[in-house]
Parts: C-alpha cells; sequence; structure tokens
C-alpha cells in the first residue's frame, strides 16, 4: 500500500474519531495504535508506553504542571479582581477607560497565570458585572473579555508556546521574547477598538437621554480621589513585582524554564498566604487539585499527540506530505497562507495543543524551506489559533464566558468577539508585513540568530 494511501486512511481514521465524540487524546492514542499494528512490526505495540515516554523525556515539559500550578493559585485568590480594580481606578477617566482596564487586566494576569480560561474567569467574574453596571451592552462586555482571555497563550509564560518549542526544536526564551511584540500590539488593538465602540455606544446612549429622557448607567460619572487610587495599589503590586522577577530570572539566565517555573509556583503560593491569608489546607487544595487534573489532561494530550505524531513520521506520511508541499512549488506567501487556514479550521475543533503536535511534522519543514523564521511562524501560529479560541462553533473561551455570565445569551456573545476575531487578523497581516514586530524584542536581548 502507498504512502500516500495510508496517509489518507490515517487522517480519515482520525477525523472519525474525533467527531465519534471520544476525548482528544484516547482519539489519537487509539489511531496510532491501529496503525501501529497494522503497519508497524510487530513488536511495536509492546514499546508504546516507552515510545511515549521518550518522546515527553523533555526537561522544558516539565515547566508546564509547574507554569499551572502558578496560575491556579494566582487564579483562586482574588488577585484577578484586584488587579482589575486598580487598573480601572486608574484609567477610569478615559473614554472607554472600563473597557481598556480589562483589556490591560486580562494581558497581565495572562502573563502571570498563562493561561486563557483561568483569565476569562478571574478577570470576567469581575469585569462583566463592572461594565454591564456603567452601561456596556452584554456583547460588548463579553467580547472584550473573551478576547483579552487569549493573550494567555501569546504573552509569556505560555504553556502553547512551551509545546511550539518542543515540536519545532526551538529556543523557548526567543520565542516567549518573540510574543512580548504581538501580544502589545493586540493589547493596543482592543484597547483602540473599545475606546471607539464606548464613544458609540455612549453618543446613543446621550441621544436616547436628550429624546426620551432615558438616562443610562454610561451616562453616570465616577470619581476617585489620590488616596482611593494608591490604596489599590499594595495588593497588586506584588504580583507585579512576581511576573518581573520571573523573567528576570529566565531573561538574565539565572534559571532555566522548568527552575523558573518552579520558582514562580512557590512564590505565587507564598504571595496569596501573605496577601489574602490563603494558606490553610482547605484553601490549598483547590488549586492542588485543579493543577493535577489540568497538567493530567494537559500532558496526557502531549503523549498520545507524540505517539501520533511519532507513527506519522516512522510510516513516512508527513515526511512525504511534506515533500509534497514543497513540490508543489508555491510561491511562499501562498504557502503560509495555506498552512495558516488549516491551522484556522483545525482551530474550530481542537485545542492549541493538539493543532502544534499534529502538524507542527508536516508543516515547519516546508515553511523552514521557504525561508520562514520559525521563532516568528510560532508567532503568528499562535496568533491564529486565539482566533480559534474566540471563534465558533467550538471557542473555548465563548463557554467560560457563558459560564461566568451565564444570562448573556450565545448569540450576543458570539456577536460580541467577532470584532475582536477581524482585529486578530489585522494583527497576522501586520506581522506578515512587519516581521520585526515579532523578532525586534528577543533579537534585542539575545542577539540576532546565527
Amino acid at each position: 500500500m502507498s504512502t500516500g494511501t495510508i496517509g489518507l486512511m490515517y487522517g480519515m481514521g482520525t477525523l472519525l474519531l474525533m467527531f465519534s465524540g471520544m476525548p482528544i487524546a484516547f482519539a489519537l492514542g487509539a489511531i496510532a495504535s491501529v496503525f501501529m499494528y497494522f503497519f508497524m512490526p510487530a513488536s511495536s505495540l509492546d514499546t508504546v508506553t516507552q515510545s511515549v515516554y521518550e518522546e515527553m523525556a523533555s526537561i522544558t515539559l516539565l515547566s508546564i504542571p509547574l507554569f499551572i500550578l502558578k496560575g491556579a493559585a494566582i487564579g483562586k485568590s482574588r488577585a484577578g479582581a484586584d488587579l482589575y480594580s486598580a487598573i480601572h481606578a486608574w484609567m477610569y477617566k478615559i473614554p472607554g477607560g472600563l473597557g481598556i482596564a480589562n483589556v490591560f487586566a486580562c494581558a497581565l494576569f495572562a502573563a502571570m497565570a498563562g493561561s486563557s480560561p483561568a483569565t476569562c474567569s478571574a478577570i470576567g467574574s469581575s469585569g462583566i458585572p463592572a461594565m454591564r453596571s456603567h452601561g456596556y451592552s452584554p456583547g460588548f462586555a463579553a467580547g472584550i473579555i473573551a478576547a483579552g482571555g487569549t493573550l494567555g497563550i501569546l504573552l509569556p509564560p505560555s504553556i502553547t508556546m512551551i509545546l511550539y518549542a518542543v515540536a519545532a526544536e526551538q529556543s523557548l526564551g526567543r520565542l516567549f521574547l518573540a510574543g512580548v511584540g504581538p501580544g502589545i500590539l493586540l493589547v493596543l488593538l482592543f484597547s483602540g477598538y473599545a475606546a471607539f465602540r464606548f464613544k458609540k455606544e455612549y453618543n446613543a446612549a446621550l441621544d436616547a437621554y436628550r429624546t426620551h429622557g432615558t438616562k443610562s448607567a454610561y451616562l453616570e460619572e465616577m470619581t476617585l480621589s489620590l488616596a482611593d487610587k494608591t490604596r489599590m495599589l499594595p495588593r497588586v503590586l506584588p504580583f507585579v513585582i512576581l511576573l518581573i522577577g520571573v523573567m528576570v530570572a529566565l531573561y538574565g539566565g539565572y534559571a532555566t524554564p522548568s527552575e523558573t517555573a518552579g520558582l514562580g509556583a512557590v512564590l505565587a503560593l507564598a504571595l496569596i498566604a501573605v496577601v489574602y491569608r490563603m494558606w490553610r489546607p482547605s484553601e490549598i487544595k483547590p488549586m492542588l487539585s485543579s493543577t493535577i487534573k489540568e497538567s493530567t489532561m494537559l500532558m496526557f494530550i502531549i503523549g498520545m499527540s507524540l505517539l501520533y505524531s511519532y507513527v506519522m513520521s516512522y510510516l513516512h506520511i508527513s515526511q512525504s506530505a511534506a515533500e509534497w508541499i514543497v513540490a508543489a512549488e508555491l510561491s511562499k506567501w501562498v504557502l503560509l497562507a495555506m498552512i495558516l487556514l488549516m491551522v484556522v479550521v483545525l482551530g474550530f475543533f481542537l485545542p492549541p495543543v493538539s493543532i502544534i503536535l499534529m502538524t507542527a511534522p508536516i508543516v515547519l519543514p516546508p515553511l523552514k524551506a521557504a525561508g520562514f523564521d520559525l521563532i516568528w511562524f510560532g508567532v503568528v501560529m499562535t496568533i491564529v489559533m486565539e482566533m480559534g479560541l474566540i471563534h465558533p462553533p467550538v471557542g473555548l473561551n465563548i463557554f467560560v464566558i457563558k459560564n461566568v455570565a451565564p444570562d448573556i445569551p450565545l448569540k450576543d456573545v458570539i456577536w460580541g468577539v467577532m470584532p475582536f476575531v477581524l482585529l486578530m487578523f489585522m494583527a497576522v497581516i501586520l506581522c506578515c508585513l512587519i516581521p520585526g514586530i515579532a523578532t525586534w524584542f528577543p533579537n534585542l536581548i539575545m542577539g540576532a540568530p546565527k
């Protein structure tokens, strides 16, 4: 049987199991095991556990549970609500300042927690009620939080980028730094839209008041003294210092990514004990339980995805697909567009973890042959996968928002996030036109790659 036929069977079998509703890890592991049985030596099945272990024997992957613990510690405390309140206190006089404060709070919390759902939940539980109480439409409020939460997989420490660094065999430190420029770009785009949309809704509320005498909460003014603003800082500053300290330890060469993750987790637990008096076993247990559940699920998906990729490589499916793409002699930008379109479609159904580990063996060799910087591509791919987190039918952040604000109709949430999807698409275009948005910072800190 030809490699092409085997490859088609492999792909169709994967899609069939995925659409059957089987959990992703089981689907990938099952299809890999079946093809090992029929198309690989009989002894292959005896070494499944060894193969998975060898594929996962990366010190970089050790940082994932530790970063998850750090995010759980911060997410289970009031750090998100306090962070949002402090930023809002200093930005409320800016037009759309409440929405912009939520975007900035999402960005900072994402940089501390490294998780998109955790960011949506922590900031959204305070931010959405606050925005709605000030007159923001439900869809607009939901869209800001859902889009802001996606920054969790772009800004360091990003679990998605850790996996990409492993799959692409690229420097994790350089990849983390490459996400900073595009992350700032998205924060600016989201903030600009929040200000624009606020002005539009504010003017509509003002017209309604002048015409019908109906006064919206939009028109109510808020006043805070300097003392009120300053009083909110002491609880926030320790976590910002934690973020800076972890980054200095990583990029200053004082610690490896795994050591940095461990340091961040320990310091996060220490901070919530000191700042929020959360040190009792009953308060720590939910954090550890959440960490174990999420880490186990994620590592199981990673293990099965790596086994899936190993079988693809052994059967020469990934190599043949890469050779076929190169042989098509597409222009480099058409090649990039086709690959990103494939990532968008996969993002409708799969989490970023599976997309990276399943597609990396196929798409990275042609991209490298076409002259693309794989660090730059990792950032662009991450932004595209962010779009999948807020795009129906399976946008994870949409359902996190529904959990946080169940009274907002799903239709309103979807329409609320669509402008942010377009802004992400704009960011991808800008990164393609100006690659330095992603590459300038790592080149500045670590020097140009050789």
